[in-house]
């Protein structure tokens, strides 16, 4: 695993997971989906401070990677609960669990 390839998914996770942000705010019933809200807005602001940490070679980089692996699980669990009502759910889980994944990878490489 290489930072540059780490760096990519998680921007691209941050786009995937605020577009689900954004859409949760629309919902009619906003407060079925408040836990969801809260952890897509997390989860965009750390993959943006992990890929950011990651492009300028950090040293905190491994503890920013584990933790936005932590976080992503944590937001890929939620979006999982609506993700057969919400398209933008399922895209959000799906984007998660695989930034979780290259992000364990990532650890793993700066061990």
């Amino acid at each position: 695993m290489d930072m540059e390839t780490c760096s990519a998914e998680c921007v691209a996770t941050a786009k995937i997971a605020n577009r689900c942000f954004d859409l949760c705010l629309a919902e009619q019933d906003v407060t079925m989906v408040a836990q969801c809200i809260r952890l897509t807005r997390e989860c965009t602001d750390f993959c943006h401070a992990t890929a950011s940490a990651l492009e300028r070679n950090s040293p905190f980089a491994k503890q920013l990677c584990a933790l936005c692996a932590e976080i992503c699980h944590t937001c890929a669990n939620e979006c999982a609960k609506h993700a057969e009502h919400h398209e933008h759910c399922r895209k959000c889980e799906e984007a998660c669990t695989r930034c979780a994944e290259v992000c364990e990878l990532m650890v793993k490489a700066l061990s």
